[in-house]
């Protein structure tokens, strides 16, 4: 998952937790602001009493009576004013219920004692419960549309800032990171950003790949020098062998330990020769300018392993397209790839086995050349190591340099060519060679 998209998310869930907090409490909080705004209606409501009583006396409500009542139509709101003996001049809201024209209605009731002309008088004011809580509804679907619209918006804006924050990181990734194949090519100098950790970041990339492709350079000019050095003073060992081999003065015994000698001579050479083919390959010394047909170019492997095949009496399958055509590589150097391949397929294949030679199209659109055996297979945590130089599979116990699939590799690499390698169960092992 992406940088971007697990902020996006985390974002999104933490807004969403506290979109649930704000439903889960927003009756609670209506219910408080509906209380709280009828208790500040029903004290304006008293103040407007009071002066109407300071302005006109009690008369103008009493009328020569002791009391005095006042309610709307629908009973959502009374007014009533009582002579008493004694009254409290606290404020005093409470919900109760009254009775009015024999109806029993639940109030919130604000009252109030206050004296005039050494009279007690107490004022009730009252709203129906049922009038306060009219609103609350409409209240909280207000709120929370109001709500779920700032966190659209909040996301959208919360979206476009994480997208320029990490811009510079995607840039990163995708000139540092992307399609790009060992050895490096050109590297582009470190970039400036304006967030300080993308710009360590980009500069600590930089030097990393530097060094290792400088790493890589030294090791490939000294294995191609080495193997260049090495191969003068081994083909004079071998010949000076050979030599005292055919001298008829050397007797049984020194001729076993000679030829044991060539043996060893003979198997360093090769592994020098490979050395030296690799390096060639790394340092891009071969042309890719050949257009090869597929189908021949496996014939002629074929051909030139037909006695290794008798051998084992091993059944070799070319399941090919005739008219299958590479362009733009080097001729020698494919033969050289599936002529590892299919020689590794023979080697480590049982008597009596098959190997089968396909192309097909892969599910990504690629062609692949197919190489499937019945052989003994590779353990599945060797897989990953297999095309490593002097890597051996331990299943694979036979003599060999451990270089045929590095060369394998190297070629391949050169063509812009990619290997797949998998051994179900151990039954046999399937090589794909995937064309650019």
């Amino acid at each position: 998952m992406k940088l971007q998209t697990k902020i996006t998310l985390l974002i999104t869930l933490s807004k969403g937790a506290v979109v649930l907090l704000f439903v889960f409490l927003l009756p609670l909080l209506v219910d408080r602001i509906a209380f709280d705004y009828t208790n500040y209606y029903l004290r304006q409501q008293k103040q407007k009493v009071l002066r109407t009583i300071d302005k006109n006396g009690l008369d103008l409500y009493f009328q020569g009576d002791s009391t005095y009542g006042s309610y709307t139509m629908l009973l959502e709101e009374y007014v009533s004013l009582e002579i008493t003996d004694t009254v409290s001049t606290l404020d005093t809201i409470l919900t109760s219920r009254r009775i009015i024209e024999s109806d029993t209605l639940n109030y919130r009731v604000l009252m109030y004692g206050f004296t005039v002309a050494d009279q007690p008088v107490l004022l009730e004011i009252g709203k129906t419960s049922a009038s306060i809580e009219q609103y609350n509804r409409p209240l909280q679907k207000l709120a929370f549309y109001v709500l779920g619209s700032l966190m659209i918006v909040t996301m959208l804006l919360d979206l476009l800032v994480i997208k320029r924050v990490i811009r510079p990181l995607n840039n990163i990734i995708r000139h540092r990171l992307i399609n790009r194949k060992f050895p490096f090519g050109k590297i582009n100098p470190p970039q400036i950003y304006s967030t300080s950790d993308f710009t360590y970041l980009d500069a600590s990339l930089v030097t990393l790949m530097q060094q290792v492709y400088e790493a890589f350079e030294k090791e490939r000019e000294f294995a191609g020098n080495a193997s260049h050095e090495l191969m003068t003073p081994i083909s004079i060992m071998q010949s000076k062998l050979e030599n005292l081999m055919l001298d008829e003065s050397v007797s049984d015994e020194q001729l076993g330990k000679l030829a044991e000698m060539l043996q060893s001579v003979t198997r360093l050479k090769k592994i020098v020769q490979a050395l030296m083919l690799i390096a060639r390959v790394e340092n891009e010394q071969f042309e890719r300018n050949d257009s090869v047909n597929i189908s021949e170019l496996l014939e002629e492997v074929r051909s030139e392993l037909e006695h290794r095949l008798e051998e084992k009496e091993i059944q070799l399958l070319l399941q090919l397209e005739v008219d299958w055509q590479i362009s733009k590589v080097n001729r020698d150097l494919l033969f050289q790839l599936f002529f590892n391949l299919i020689n590794n397929a023979i080697k480590y294949n049982r008597f009596r086995g098959n190997i089968t030679v396909s192309n097909f199209i892969g599910e990504n659109g690629r062609r692949r050349i197919r190489i499937a055996d019945t052989g003994v297979g590779i353990p599945e945590e060797e897989l990953p190591y297999l095309f490593e130089r002097f890597r051996k599979s331990r299943a694979r116990s036979q003599d060999g340099n451990g270089l045929g699939l590095s060369i394998v590799r190297t070629i391949a690499n050169y063509h812009g060519f990619e290997l797949k390698i998998s051994s179900p169960n151990r039954e046999g092992t399937i090589i794909d060679v995937l064309i650019r």
